[in-house]
C-alpha cells in the first residue's frame, strides 16, 4: 500500500485519520447533502462528528462497544459512522431492507448497547425485547431518546462489575489516550446472502481505508466530482466506494430521500448532474430491457435491423447518447457491482460508449477486489485486481480454466463474528476463498463464471452456470426475473413474468382466466424454445415454471436461491 499512500500520505490507515485528512485538505468544500438541499461542508461535517463523539462518551459509550446504525441514507449516517469509530467503538450498520426479525437478531447477536436510528425505523425496536440495547439515539437530531437511555446500566455493562465513579473515570481517561490502531475492529456488518445464512463480517480500520485508497488504481477522482448515492450506505459496496472514497478526494455526495424510482432519479440527475454513481446490475438491466430493447422491439424495421451487428452498433450508440443526457450529461463513471452483469447488457453499454465500470468484491473483502476503468474494457471481464490485492485461481477443473477465486490482501476481513469454524473454512494460509468461480487471462483480467454453490454438473460432467442461462432468459421482454436449477437431473427455470405487459398485449380485459392462462403457458413454451436455440445441448432448459410472486432478493438484488430450490 506504500505507493498508493504516497498520494494521500496518511500516517495510519484508520477511519479517524481519513476524517482528519479530509478535514485538513477540503474544509470549505461541499461534502454531503440531500438532493436540492444546502450541502454540508467538510468542516461542518467534522464539527458535527466531534459533537456526536461527545454525546456518545457522555452516554457512557466506550472503546470496544458496539453501536448500531439503522437509518436510510442521509448526511447524518456518515456522521454517526465516523463518530462511533473515531474513538475505538465499533459500528454495526444495519440494512433497512432487513425484516424486523433479522434486525432484532443482529442487535442481539452483535451485543450492540446503543443505536443511532431514524424516525422511520423507530417502530422496529420500540417494543422489542433487546437485552443488550440500553441507549437509543435519534440520528436525525442527534438527540437521546431519554426514556430508552439507561446510562448507568451501560457503564455497568462496559465495566463488567460495579465500580466507584473514580475508578470508572480513570478507566475512561486511560482508554481515551489509546489511539485507534489499524488492526482494531471498526465495523461489524451482517450480510444477507443467497444461501440464507446471515453472517457478521468483522472489518478492521485497515481493511476499509486500504481498500478506499486502492481504488486510486482504478479511478481518477477530483474535488469537483459529484457522487449520487442510491444504494444503501449500510452495504459495504456503497459505504466504501460511494462514501469513503469521495471523502479521500474532497468530492461531494448527494442522497435522495425517496426510493430510486425512475421519476425520482430523473429529477436527481437533472439537479445534481452526477459525475460518479454506483449501481447494482438490476438497475441498468431494467433500463436496457424496458426503455431501449423494448423500443427497438416495438418497431418491425428496428427489430430486424437490431439483429444485424453493423446496424445494432449504430442504434446502440444513438441510444447511449440519449442515455447520457438522461443521466445529467456529465457522468464519467457508472460503477456496477454486487452481482454479475448480463453479458448482453454489457455489450450494449460498450457499443453505446457509456462510461460504465465493472467492479468485483464481497463484504468480506471491504469490498473491492478487482475492477476496470470506463472505456478500457476487456469485454465480459471484471478487470485486474486493485492495488495491493492478489488473486489466484484454486485448482481449475481438468480441461477448463475455471476454479474458485482466492484473494489475499489488506482488504480481507478479520473473520466472522462468533464463528471461528466458518472463518477457518474461508480463510486458509492468508487466502480468502470467495465461493465464486472464474479464471484469469494472460493479462491478469478476472472473469467471473458463477457461484461455486450454484454450478450444476451436466450428465457428462460439464459445468453449467445457471447465471449465464438466466441472463439469456431475462432478455425476453415478458420476463422480469428467472432462476435456473437442477431437478431430477434436468434443467428447470422458474420465471417471473411482466404481468402488466401481458395484460396489455394479450387483451386481459376481454379474455377469461382460462384463455389468459393458456396464453401464458404458450408464452413460457415460446420463451423456452427461443432460449434453447442459443444454448449448448447440455445447457438446454427442459421445463419452465411460472413464478407468480416476485422473487425474494438480497439488498444487492440477487435472488435468494435457497428459498426456491429443494435439494
Amino acid at each position: 500500500m506504500t505507493d498508493v499512500n504516497n498520494f494521500f500520505k496518511l500516517p495510519t490507515l484508520t477511519l479517524p485519520t481519513l476524517l482528519e485528512y479530509a478535514h485538513k485538505n477540503f474544509a470549505e468544500l461541499d461534502c454531503v447533502s440531500i438532493v436540492d438541499q444546502n450541502p454540508m461542508t467538510y468542516s461542518q461535517m467534522y464539527k458535527k462528528v466531534q459533537e456526536a463523539i461527545k454525546m456518545l462518551k457522555e452516554s457512557g459509550i466506550q472503546r470496544g462497544d458496539k453501536v448500531a446504525i439503522l437509518s436510510e441514507n442521509m448526511p447524518q449516517w456518515g456522521i454517526a459512522y465516523f463518530a462511533i469509530t473515531y474513538f475505538g467503538a465499533i459500528a454495526v450498520p444495519i440494512l433497512t431492507d432487513f425484516h424486523a426479525n433479522e434486525v432484532l437478531h443482529i442487535l442481539n447477536h452483535s451485543e450492540a448497547i446503543a443505536i443511532f436510528i431514524s424516525d422511520k425505523q423507530m417502530d422496529t425496536i420500540v417494543d422489542a425485547d433487546l437485552e443488550n440495547l440500553l441507549c437509543v439515539m435519534n440520528i436525525e437530531s442527534f438527540s437521546l431518546e431519554n426514556k430508552m437511555c439507561k446510562i448507568e446500566m451501560i457503564r455497568q455493562l462496559v465495566d463488567g462489575i460495579k465500580k466507584s465513579a473514580q475508578d470508572l473515570t480513570a478507566k475512561i481517561r486511560h482508554e481515551e489516550n489509546e489511539s485507534v490502531k489499524e488492526d482494531d475492529l471498526a465495523v461489524l456488518i451482517y450480510t444477507s446472502g443467497t444461501t440464507g445464512h446471515s453472517k457478521g463480517v468483522m472489518l478492521s480500520h485497515k481493511n476499509l481505508v486500504s481498500n478506499a485508497m486502492a481504488a486510486k488504481s482504478v479511478v481518477n477522482i477530483t474535488p469537483q466530482d459529484r457522487f449520487l448515492s442510491i444504494l444503501p450506505l449500510a452495504h459495504t459496496f456503497e459505504c466504501t466506494i460511494g462514501f469513503l472514497i469521495p471523502m479521500l478526494h474532497g468530492s461531494s455526495v448527494y442522497y435522495i430521500q425517496k426510493p430510486p424510482t425512475p421519476s425520482v432519479l430523473m429529477k436527481a440527475f437533472a439537479s445534481v448532474r452526477p459525475t460518479y454513481m454506483m449501481s447494482v446490475p438490476l438497475i441498468i438491466e431494467k433500463i436496457y430491457r424496458s426503455k431501449i430493447l423494448a423500443k427497438f422491439n416495438n418497431s418491425f424495421l428496428l427489430s430486424r435491423l437490431y439483429k444485424i451487428a453493423f446496424f445494432r452498433k449504430i442504434l446502440n450508440k444513438k441510444a447511449g447518447q440519449k442515455l447520457m443526457e438522461n443521466f445529467g450529461g456529465e457522468l464519467k463513471f457508472f460503477g456496477i457491482g454486487g452481482s454479475k452483469l448480463s453479458p448482453y447488457v454489457e455489450e450494449f453499454l460498450i457499443e453505446a460508449h457509456f462510461p460504465f465500470a465493472i467492479g468485483y468484491g464481497l463484504t468480506e473483502t471491504s469490498p473491492l477486489i478487482a475492477g476496470k476503468r470506463p472505456f478500457l474494457n476487456v469485454p465480459f471481464a471484471t478487470g485486474p485486481s486493485v492495488y495491493g490485492v492478489e488473486i489466484k485461481i484454486d485448482t481449475p477443473k481438468e480441461g477448463t480454466s475455471d476454479g474458485e477465486i482466492l484473494v489475499r490482501g489488506p482488504n480481507v476481513m478479520m473473520g466472522y463474528y462468533k464463528d471461528e469454524q466458518k472463518t477457518a473454512e474461508v480463510i486458509q494460509d492468508g487466502w480468502f476463498y470467495t465461493g465464486d468461480l472464474g479464471y484469469l487471462d494472460k493479462d491478469g483480467n478476472l472473469f467471473i463464471s458463477g457461484r461455486s454453490k450454484n454450478v450444476i454438473i451436466g450428465a457428462n460432467g460439464e459445468n453449467i452456470y445457471p447465471e449465464q442461462i438466466e441472463a439469456i432468459i431475462n432478455l425476453n421482454p415478458y420476463v422480469l426475473d428467472s432462476l435456473v436449477f437442477d431437478m431430477d437431473s434436468k434443467l428447470v427455470a422458474r420465471i417471473h413474468l411482466d404481468y402488466e405487459l401481458i395484460d396489455k398485449n394479450f387483451d386481459a380485459q376481454h379474455n377469461d382466466e382460462a384463455q389468459l392462462h393458456h396464453s401464458v403457458e404458450d408464452l413460457l413454451e415460446q420463451v423456452r424454445a427461443d432460449v434453447n436455440k442459443q444454448l449448448s445441448t447440455f445447457s438446454k432448459v427442459s421445463k419452465y415454471i411460472e413464478q407468480t410472486e416476485p422473487f425474494v432478493k438480497t439488498p444487492t438484488k440477487k435472488i435468494k436461491r435457497y428459498l426456491y430450490i429443494v435439494d
